[in-house]
């Protein structure tokens, strides 16, 4: 499957993408596209993967994913199974200069929507006050018609480009570009990643899955992900550690080993390191 290009569909009279995914799952290969892109997520929880962030995504959850960032949410693997009645559901508007002209978006008065745009190239996950108001511009834009559509979706930019509650995802901006081959190679890595991350994954098995020597894997990884693979699969393991610790009633030390760990310490360590909270204050804070 191809990282690039992943081709958002629009009309050439479009002002902006509006688009409605009901699915069993999101779409899970890692991809990029030129078009910024505002998504709710309106139903469905799973790993997301932006740049180099990797963490939790969940119901109410509102991302902004800038131009050229390859991304993935990956639901968690119950959406999977063959009996699963689970769905998910998200909402996205697409835009980039193409949809209005460039001229339109050189224009003095969106300055603040350019530098919104800059901002976006690392991912951002919107929060507070700008998250709720956003949500409900969204929930309306969705009836409207006309130059009523288009004024909605001005007040979506303005809350956002106005907005100091933007919480970047990635530590910064990913220029580089995939070639269609080394998309399948990076989505077979992924893959090969969550199915097996409960489990000790030695850095030779996933060398031969990239097809790559061990040494040439490391600094493959390294440079397109800007993060080890050792780094990145803790990053997942403590991703799903989150999960089990709000949906099972399962002990710290059992939700340790399922989730690949094998030293319980070192568990609450790097649990503390990724989230900046132990294991059981993140379980108390999200079940409050």
């Amino acid at each position: 499957m191809k990282v690039l290009p992943f081709t958002v569909p629009k009309t050439s009279k479009e002002a902006f993408r509006l688009q409605v995914d009901t699915a069993p799952y999101l779409y899970d290969k890692l991809h990029q596209h030129p078009e910024i892109q505002i998504m709710l997520i309106e139903q469905g929880e799973g790993t997301l993967i932006a740049g180099d962030y990797v963490g939790r995504f969940h119901s109410g959850n509102l991302f902004i994913l800038g131009s050229g960032l390859p991304h993935v949410f990956r639901n968690d693997e119950n959406y999977y199974t063959t009996k699963s009645k689970l769905k998910v559901c998200a909402i996205s508007l697409f835009f980039n200069e193409s949809y209005f002209g460039e001229q339109f978006w050189q224009l003095d008065e969106l300055s603040l929507v350019r530098k919104f745009a800059i901002l976006a190239e690392r991912g951002l996950v919107v929060q507070g006050k700008t998250k709720d108001e956003v949500i409900r511009l969204i929930e309306i834009i969705q009836r409207k018609n006309g130059l009523d559509k288009i004024i909605c979706f001005f007040q979506i930019l303005k809350n956002l480009a106005e907005s100091k509650e933007l919480k970047p995802l990635s530590v910064s901006a990913y220029t580089e570009g995939f070639t269609q081959h080394e998309g399948k190679r990076m989505n077979d890595i992924l893959h090969f990643t969550f199915r097996e991350s409960y489990r000790k994954i030695y850095i030779h098995e996933v060398a031969q899955v990239a097809n790559l020597s061990t040494e040439a894997f490391c600094r493959y990884f390294k440079i397109r992900t800007r993060k080890t693979y050792t780094n990145f699969l803790t990053e997942v393991r403590i991703s799903n550690a989150c999960k089990l610790l709000i949906e099972k009633d399962v002990s710290i030390k059992e939700i340790c080993s399922q989730s690949g760990f094998s030293n319980l310490s070192n568990f609450n360590r790097i649990f503390r390191k990724v989230t900046g909270k132990t294991p059981t204050n993140y379980l108390h804070l999200s079940t409050k």
